[in-house]
């Protein structure tokens, strides 16, 4: 079985403000903090694939001829992730904006500069791939045709579909994995309801996840409930990403849907704890201490959440 894992995405620079508050629509709030940390979805889920996951890790990006790109680059081949560069001359690397309240919440907006200009063609060889990994910062048609072209050679292809957007029929039918969050799924779907959202998808396995309550899933007929883990979190930025990567990395390392699920979430709620979005990404072991620790047992309560038994 091949067990490598392409992530084909976007990669940012993400300049972070903390405040009290998020600002609402015509608010001025005066931080209290300013820092940059590597980001973009794709980056962020290409660490937690090496770090929280352990499996071995290509990406595709695109990077300006700015000085945004060099922090990016470091961050991911220092954490162990072998790079497709795609480099843009006369072009922005992607930023993001990020206001990260004081609970953790967070506001983002994404300026996506080189991410925006990756074409299907950029794909590289996939004979080593076992799992190839989407989200939606770079252009749709890309992504569909990337996601078209590995279904050809055999690839398990999941989508990580953020930010929402209507997704073609051809490209559900080219994903194993849908992996989205509750306004996702209500958008993509077009129903109320996680269960009645789930079961409108026509992907082979869709994962919901749902912030501290943890997450659920449709794998087949199959229905599959993890609850989160308690953490306290300081910054909430990346957690789904986490969550992402570590999901196909276990995946592509042959753990069945509850133990990946439940290794995700672990993962997922590690992130929490502490800032930046690829700097938040667990290790292999502190997601194993986390398991150990606390195993979780709101089972019965996330069933009521999400209306399923």
């Amino acid at each position: 079985m091949k067990r490598g894992v392409l992530v084909a995405g976007s990669a940012n620079l993400d300049f972070v403000v903390r405040a009290p508050h998020v600002p609402a629509p015509g608010e001025t709030v005066l931080g209290n903090g300013f820092a940059t940390f590597p980001g973009g979805k794709g980056a962020n889920q290409a660490v937690a694939c090496v770090r929280a996951g352990g499996a071995p890790t290509r990406m595709l990006l695109a990077l300006g001829d700015d000085v945004h790109a060099a922090p990016i680059e470091a961050s991911l081949r220092g954490a162990g992730v072998g790079l497709d560069i795609v480099r843009m001359r006369g072009t922005a690397t992607g930023v993001a904006f990020v206001c990260l309240a004081g609970d953790g919440e967070n506001a983002i907006t994404v300026a996506p500069g080189a991410n925006a200009r990756l074409l299907p063609e950029h794909l590289p060889p996939l004979a080593d791939v076992g799992h190839l990994l989407l989200q939606l910062e770079t252009p749709l048609p890309t992504v569909e045709a990337w996601a078209r072209e590995a279904r050809r050679a055999g690839v398990q292809v999941a989508l990580n579909a953020a930010p929402a957007q209507a997704l073609p029929r051809s490209l559900l039918g080219d994903c194993q994995l849908l992996i989205v969050n509750e306004g996702e799924l209500a958008a993509i779907s077009g129903r109320q309801g996680i269960g009645a959202g789930l079961d409108a998808l026509d992907a082979p396995a869709v994962v919901v996840t749902l912030g501290a309550r943890g997450c659920c899933a449709r794998v087949g007929g199959e229905y599959l409930l993890q609850p989160g883990f308690a953490v306290n979190a300081v910054d909430t930025t990346g957690a789904g990403d986490t969550f992402c990567g570590t999901l196909v990395a276990s995946l592509s390392l042959g753990l069945p849907y509850p133990a990946a699920l439940r290794h995700a979430c672990a993962a997922s709620a590690l992130a929490c704890t502490r800032l930046g979005a690829q700097t938040g990404v667990p290790r292999q072991d502190e997601v194993r201490r986390l398991l150990a620790a606390r195993p979780g047992d709101a089972t019965e309560a996330l069933a009521a959440y999400v209306g399923i038994a």
